[in-house]
């Protein structure tokens, strides 16, 4: 082979290579967005939050469809995309801190955190506690108060049952008043809308839920919220609300919300995802996407992400271990 021939050779193998890596990261032919729930609610707004940004900045060319797979709060969507479909570049599947919380609760059957490539986070809401407008407990410490002197004269509720979040929120507080979380009072309502009802109706004292879904009923006047369970204040209209550590609650509940794929699926595949919701979280547009959902900052993805939701899970271990829910 001439140096001519030889140089044309190698020319055209590196631009197969090129093409071939090119192919290797387009976009998936049919993307989705699993949202392991009905239409309506977290699961549902994190999809469409994703369906807006990635589609509006044309970091997917091909329309992204959002499909409902409810069961066991992200167990039946989990165990079918370990099981049926661990190859398919096309589904990203949504989870929240609940998901992590029932992972490390043994909740998703014979799969565990390890079983899926978690992918990126791309918003988080927060837990707060709050009160009826016109309750006696102006702040925090009056409800810790009035907790340790009667524990059964503090009723909560909350949208979950024993060993859900909203629970763990109110037996963090328990805990934190030196009660029992045993001795705790403790009503579950089948969602957030329920549990507000009771509250106005005077059924329960306290609501333990998140602060995305208390914005209403705050903006009307309707509710007082002692403390939001965050590290530091809120950003906008939510700053003058105390946190519980501010406070001298050492209490924090963020509820990240984000996403996995399977765990067969390649590594050039991930990688588009991987950089499509980087380069979409970077800018200011999904900001203000992010914003009108009711969700706060946070953006994490690859190695970053799955270190945060590993040690998330084994922390969620250790407190569900505290409270009796796993041995």
């Amino acid at each position: 082979m001439t140096r001519l021939a030889h140089r044309i050779a190698l020319l055209g193998a590196g631009a197969t290579l090129a093409l071939a890596s090119f192919a290797a990261l387009a976009e998936p032919a049919r993307p989705e967005c699993i949202a392991p729930a009905k239409p309506g609610g977290g699961f549902d707004l994190t999809c469409k939050l994703a369906q807006s940004a990635l589609m509006d900045s044309k970091a997917l060319q091909n329309p992204m469809r959002v499909v409902y797979m409810p069961g066991g709060v992200g167990a039946v969507a989990y165990n079918a995309i370990v099981a049926q479909r661990a190859d398919d570049a096309n589904a990203i599947v949504a989870f929240s801190g609940g998901s992590l919380l029932n992972l490390a609760q043994g909740k998703f059957g014979k799969y565990n955190v390890n079983d899926v490539r978690w992918l990126a986070g791309i918003g988080t809401d927060y837990g707060m506690i709050a009160v009826r407008a016109d309750s006696p407990y102006k702040t925090l410490k009056d409800l810790m108060a009035a907790l340790k002197a009667n524990p059964s004269q503090v009723v909560f509720g909350a949208g979950g049952t024993v060993g859900s979040q909203d629970w763990m929120k109110s037996a963090l507080v328990a805990k934190k008043a030196g009660v029992d979380f045993k001795q705790m009072r403790y009503v579950a309502f089948e969602g957030g809308g329920e549990t507000f009802t009771a509250l106005l109706g005077g059924h329960v004292q306290a609501v333990s839920g998140d602060i995305g879904e208390a914005a209403p009923q705050l903006q009307a006047g309707k509710i007082r919220v002692l403390a939001v369970l965050a590290d530091k204040r809120l950003p906008g209209d939510l700053g003058s609300i105390p946190t519980a550590k501010e406070q001298g609650y050492d209490i924090s509940w963020p509820i990240i919300r984000g996403f996995y794929v399977g765990p067969k699926v390649s590594d050039a595949d991930y990688a588009f995802w991987e950089k499509s919701f980087k380069k979409v979280m970077a800018s200011p547009e999904f900001a203000k996407l992010r914003q009108n959902r009711d969700l706060y900052p946070f953006s994490m993805t690859g190695k970053e992400l799955d270190a945060y939701v590993k040690k998330s899970v084994k922390d969620y271990q250790a407190l569900a271990g505290e409270f009796g829910l796993i041995k």
